[in-house]
């Protein structure tokens, strides 16, 4: 590609070569956090949107390990009284509704939230194997689940 440089000392032009720059490729860590950003995005389950950032994952696994245990000692489907105290058991939904779950849908809503996170880290891992990573990694849905 040429382009035409003027000379303001001289008043004159002429063409040179030009190459314009080009951005560099996307690194792994851009990649990472983009992954992070959509793990903690939350999911669908059972077609309600539940948030899913460190803390409410964190809070999840407890619950879904809990349902588990209660599932080993007999809990049946239907039983929301499952975790042994006078009411049933709840999980907020991001809209902020109280989600009645018995045992066996709780452990579901963990096993869901695994899968959230586990598609979004295999996507990434397959984004970093590109060589080069795709410019439009953050905004091309194709890339991720």
């Amino acid at each position: 590609m040429t382009q035409i440089v003027f000379d303001a000392n001289t008043g004159e032009s002429h063409e040179e070569d030009w190459t314009p720059p080009t951005a560099a490729p996307p690194a792994p860590s851009e990649v990472d956090a983009e992954r992070d950003r959509r793990i903690a995005a939350g999911f669908t389950f059972a077609g309600l949107f539940f948030q899913s950032r460190p803390d409410d994952r964190e809070n999840i696994s407890g619950a879904s390990t809990a349902a588990l245990g209660a599932m080993v000692a007999g809990a049946q489907q239907g039983d929301f009284r499952w975790t042994g105290r006078d009411v049933d058991f709840t999980w907020i939904a991001a809209d902020n509704s109280e989600v009645p779950l018995d045992a066996h849908s709780m452990f579901a809503l963990g096993t869901a939230a695994m899968a959230h996170k586990e598609d979004h880290i295999r996507a990434a891992r397959a984004l970093k194997d590109m060589d080069p990573i795709p410019a439009d990694f953050a905004t091309n849905p194709a890339y991720w689940p």
